[in-house]
């Protein structure tokens, strides 16, 4: 009687605020908020079923047949007895994951619901609902299972990898999970270990984005071409549009509504600047306002986006003992020890016709003084033609003929600087010092064939063998220096993580946009709404 009472007020709650649309898409239904009290009922013995009946099932329902190995592995785990009924009818959380698929948006979905009119009708019926039916039994685990491959898993890894996504994907059984969230329903509304925080804290900015958007978002601001620049003391109206677009993304607390560029604007622009990947001074250029013109429907799809990249990656790398972290649209990498950053550097990445793949590694060599071995494609397109215009090139730039190939030697000339970080993969991409310094002062760094440059390769060596008694600051400044190539392979392997997110929630909570500098966004976005 308690759960037909439970399932009974989430309906009539469902009634009034869904009015049962018949449209099909998951963004078609209205949020049903109603509050579910999850009671402890009592065990009543299962009802068992005929396995014989699973096949003709997905004959009828082949829009879920993708998910019947993972339906079966549940029913065999389980004897083949129903899970969503017992003698005491429906379970809680069957209510509770039709209202989860009902608010798929809130999971940065925008996709269709298979059968979406037939599992309104189930909910409909309330004179039935709580009748065994193994219909209704199965596609309560198909449902299931759809919504953990689309909210936990994400996009196929053969897409994924299809998109340049190397990385690894994370490995997790829903059959198990099923398991847990049947005893205790409630942990649906938690942040699941199946996701990494950072996906919970791009929700929520994707519902303060989504709450912008239905206050009107803002308005473009309005500014003469003929604008260069906007300083502190300036005044203008365009900057009572400036001070309302950042009072409305939080970058100020107060709009004063004032036309002077004053101290507080200052801050104000400070703060938005490092949330999009700008050079912090108080200068406000074009290209800034062109910035805060971004509507706020092309946030909420970069949002949405990287909800979907954050559901690749599996939770437990935030628990590694060490990691090097790449990210190359924010043109940052960070250093992690037991989860804290030790180290953060600017990097300069490929630039977009040599961009710098998506994948993962294991540093296990750090080169000081290192020869550049110069690429093949490099020496065909770049350093033959040089040669044949300048016979005196490779004396000029330290370079010398080994067999078929070039090589620069160590020194100050050096492409790779004074260290080089090594770990080997396909893509055959590393990280290492540069020459070219000035190039970290610029706002967006995709300048080199593929590899990473590091601003602070020396600070890096430092930390990553402080552990090391065999190199003091000394001994590392010395090798760095003496132009003679030495390689050190590392005591321990340090994981090296080359991502690409767009969108970035900090530990103090404000969302971080970056330039989609390689278009993967939109071809990701694309897909996403490509069964639309």
């Amino acid at each position: 009687m308690k759960r037909i009472l439970v399932i009974s007020v989430f309906l009539i709650n469902s009634l009034l605020i869904v009015g049962f649309s018949t449209t099909t898409t998951a963004s078609s239904f209205s949020s049903v908020s109603a509050a579910l009290n999850y009671q402890k009922i009592p065990s009543f013995p299962p009802i068992p079923f005929d396995s014989t009946l699973v096949a003709p099932f997905f004959v009828k329902y082949p829009k879920f047949k993708y998910l019947k190995p993972e339906v079966v592995q549940l029913y065999k785990k389980h004897d083949y007895q129903f899970l969503w009924h017992d003698s005491n009818g429906m379970n809680e959380f069957a209510a509770l994951l039709y209202n989860k698929v009902n608010n798929l948006e809130q999971e940065g979905l925008k996709i269709r619901v298979p059968y979406a009119e037939k599992i309104q009708t189930i909910f409909q019926d309330t004179e039935n609902i709580n009748k065994s039916d193994l219909e209704v039994e199965l596609l309560m685990s198909s449902l299931y299972f759809f919504y953990a491959d689309r909210v936990f898993k994400g996009l196929d890894a053969k897409k994924t990898v299809e998109l340049g996504w190397y990385l690894p994907r994370k490995k997790q059984s829903y059959v198990n999970r099923l398991d847990s969230l049947l005893q205790d329903p409630g942990l649906l509304n938690k942040q699941l270990k199946d996701l990494p925080g950072q996906y919970y804290l791009l929700k929520k900015a994707l519902q303060n984005y989504r709450d912008i958007e239905k206050k009107g978002g803002w308005d473009p601001i309005i500014f003469s071409k003929k604008l260069k620049s906007l300083k502190p003391g300036d005044t203008s109206d365009v900057i009572l549009q400036i001070r309302n677009r950042l009072f409305i993304t939080g970058d100020l607390i107060i709009d004063s509504k004032k036309n002077i560029f004053d101290n507080y604007l200052v801050e104000g622009i400070l703060k938005y600047k490092k949330r999009n990947a700008f050079n912090p001074d108080s200068l406000l250029l074009p290209k800034h306002i062109t910035n805060m013109n971004i509507p706020t429907h092309d946030r909420i799809k970069t949002i949405m986006v990287n909800m979907e990249r954050s559901r690749w990656i599996s939770p437990s790398l935030t628990k590694i003992e060490q990691s090097i972290v790449v990210n190359i649209p924010s043109f940052i990498l960070t250093y992690f020890k037991q989860g804290k950053p030790l180290l953060v550097s600017r990097v300069v990445v490929g630039k977009s016709m040599n961009k710098t793949a998506v994948f993962s590694g294991q540093m296990n060599q750090i080169i000081f003084s290192p020869y550049w071995n110069v690429p093949s494609s490099i020496l065909r397109k770049e350093i033959l033609p040089a040669i044949a215009r300048n016979s005196n090139y490779l004396a000029k730039h330290d370079m010398e003929w080994v067999g078929h190939r070039v090589r620069q030697r160590p020194g100050p000339q050096n492409a790779l600087g004074k260290v080089k970080f090594v770990f080997p993969n396909s893509h055959i991409i590393f990280m290492h010092d540069t020459p070219s310094k000035s190039l970290f002062d610029e706002e967006q760094r995709a300048f080199s064939h593929g590899c990473i440059r590091l601003a602070r390769p020396r600070d890096l060596a430092i930390e990553v063998l402080k552990d090391d008694k065999n190199w003091t600051v000394e001994k590392i400044d010395a090798a760095m220096n003496r132009q003679v190539e030495k390689t050190y392979n590392l005591k321990t392997r340090i994981p090296v993580y080359i991502g690409y997110f767009t969108a970035w929630v900090d530990s103090d909570g404000q969302i971080h946009f970056y330039e989609d500098i390689y278009g993967h966004d939109e071809r990701l976005s694309k897909i996403l709404l490509s069964d639309l």
